[in-house]
């Protein structure tokens, strides 16, 4: 070591000026256990035998050692110096006391290796090895006086051995100290390295437009980042409560699509492998405990372009999924206007150009069904009706989406719109009055073209009529009140609740599965649903129709724009 040198940063003069501060403190020690050694000892002792000047030489010793641990404390410069003169010091007085007990024979050398032990760590390899050669050398030096003096008990061989001791432990202690500061200074340039890293990967994922999710094998929420909070209505926190997707009833949609995905490994590693998943996420209440907070925005339901991505940790932990976050409401929107634009012009070509050739058919059939009446004529005409009454009906659907939701000046009450509604719909499939169950709809009031409701909910009930048991109350319509000034309408029955197969193609255009149906329905509601300024999805919910919380089960839930209480 030569000056300040080896100090090149502030982590690595840390480290000596605390080293050499262990080493001032061990210093103490040393001197006390010397002073207590003269106060005890016995009177046979050699270094008893001048035991005043012994007494001073420790006590001194003692208090530079004081003053050699205040200056390592407070006064935190010219360190080589420091370390130099304390070393020497050490040396002085441990070869005073080794002299004054009678050499060799005391026993004392042994004290050697403190100060040198010190020197191996804290200097160069030559400075150490020069402090170890001046012990070494006095030790001789003592002996072979002692040897002229005709001192018959010295052993000059056993000299030898120390100062041969000296320079090896020297040696061994400084290669073994060196190479512990290279590895503590590039753990430290390390950890500095992966600290600034961290820093930047949080601004960034702060600033991300896109939501990021870090989940567990179990569906166990680890981290996200700011986006994602805002996305889904949480508190995001880069370290937090650990919380599982299938604990909030409103990301069960994701959870869903996580599960699914992962039943098929790497079907979707690589994120422009156009395999995202698109789910609807309405924010709702989080459950006491997990920090809830509503999140103030126009839209009642974010729509969700997912990716998800595996995190391989190599056995060091688990495996966690990246699951990226991409908010399509204003796209899905922009394509919905172009839709409808589109539907428009469509639909005026449908009901020139396919109704008149559906209605010659449909004439046609009837009045070949009088010469036909049996025989396997009659059957194939029969055909013929059902699947021009069943074209007749996708056109009708198609009409009624192009039709534009008249503004309601007057507000809807849900109390006589279900009223009438229901007993029309009893009657025409014959079903028992206790059948159908409503609940908590008489205060509300809301604004919604009355005949687009009723295909709404008349798809809902038909629907549900198909899968439920029909036992009294087994299909059930209740409404409760939404968060910005909403109110959502429940309709929920007891058959088996849909598969995350089902769901994801739940409100796709032309996709069902049962021959009864033309697969128009769930689709015509929505988009009922949206020319209205409402909203309408599958979901999972806590609480029951009589708002006593209970099992999760999924239920259809509209969103509807209310207009008031009664």
């Amino acid at each position: 070591m030569s000056g300040d040198a080896p100090l090149q940063s502030a982590a690595s003069k840390e480290t000596y000026w605390r080293t050499l501060l262990t080493f001032g403190v061990t210093r103490l020690v040393i001197a006390s256990v010397l002073l207590l050694y003269l106060a005890f000892g016995v009177n046979q002792s050699a270094l008893l035998q001048s035991q005043r000047q012994v007494w001073q030489v420790c006590m001194a010793y003692l208090l530079m050692g004081v003053v050699f641990v205040v200056f390592a404390a407070r006064y935190r410069r010219r360190f080589f110096l420091q370390l130099v003169f304390q070393v020497s010091v050490d040396l002085f007085v441990t070869s005073l006391l080794y002299a004054a007990a009678g050499g060799a024979k005391s026993g004392l050398a042994i004290l050697y290796l403190f100060p040198l032990a010190g020197s191996a760590i804290l200097a160069p390899l030559t400075l150490a090895l020069f402090f170890a050669s001046i012990a070494t050398l006095f030790l001789l030096l003592d002996s072979g006086y002692r040897i002229l003096s005709l001192a018959s008990d010295t052993v000059f061989a056993q000299t030898g051995l120390f100062g041969a001791a000296f320079l090896a432990s020297v040696f061994v202690i400084n290669r073994l100290a060196a190479k512990l500061i290279r590895q503590e200074a590039l753990a430290t340039r390390r950890g500095i390295d992966l600290q600034v890293q961290e820093a930047i990967n949080r601004l960034v994922i702060a600033d991300m437009g896109d939501g990021i999710l870090v989940v567990g094998a179990g569906g166990e929420i680890y981290t996200g980042n700011p986006a994602a909070g805002q996305m889904l209505g949480l508190t995001m926190p880069y370290a937090g409560s650990l919380r599982r997707l299938t604990d909030l009833t409103a990301l069960m949609p994701i959870a869903d699509a996580f599960f699914a995905w992962r039943l098929r490994p790497g079907e979707d590693t690589d994120l422009n492998a156009g395999l995202a998943k698109f789910v609807a996420i309405k924010p709702a209440d989080e459950p006491p405990g997990l920090g809830a907070q509503r999140s103030i925005r126009r839209e009642v339901v974010t729509h969700l372009k997912l990716h998800f991505a595996t995190v391989e940790t190599g056995g060091v932990s688990d495996d966690r999924t990246l699951i990226f976050l991409q908010d399509v409401s204003a796209i899905e929107n922009q394509a919905q206007q172009l839709k409808l634009a589109a539907m428009g012009r469509l639909t005026a070509s449908v009901a020139h150009e396919v109704r008149n050739p559906l209605s010659a058919i449909a004439h046609a059939t009837t009045l070949l069904s009088e010469d036909f009446e049996n025989g396997p004529q009659a059957r194939l005409l029969k055909i013929i009706t059902d699947n021009v009454a069943r074209l007749d009906r996708i056109i009708e659907d198609i009409l009624k989406l192009s039709r534009k939701a008249q503004l309601q000046h007057e507000p809807l009450a849900l109390a006589g719109f279900f009223e009438e509604t229901i007993e029309e719909f009893r009657e025409m499939h014959g079903i028992a009055a206790d059948v159908i169950k409503t609940a908590f709809l008489h205060p509300y009031r809301i604004r919604f073209d009355p005949l687009h409701l009723r295909e709404v909910i008349v798809n809902l009930l038909a629907n549900a009529l198909r899968y439920a048991s029909k036992s009294p109350g087994s299909i059930r319509i209740f409404a409760v009140a939404g968060s910005l000034n909403r109110v959502e309408l429940h309709v929920q029955d007891d058959g088996p609740p849909l598969t995350p197969e089902v769901r994801a193609h739940l409100f796709e255009p032309f996709y069902t599965n049962s021959s009864q149906g033309t697969g128009l329905g769930l689709y015509m509601a929505r988009e009922l649903c949206r020319n209205n300024g409402g909203m309408i999805d599958y979901e999972y919910r806590l609480e029951s129709a009589d708002g006593i919380q209970g099992e999760v089960s999924g239920r259809f839930v509209i969103t509807l724009a209310a207009a008031g209480r009664d």
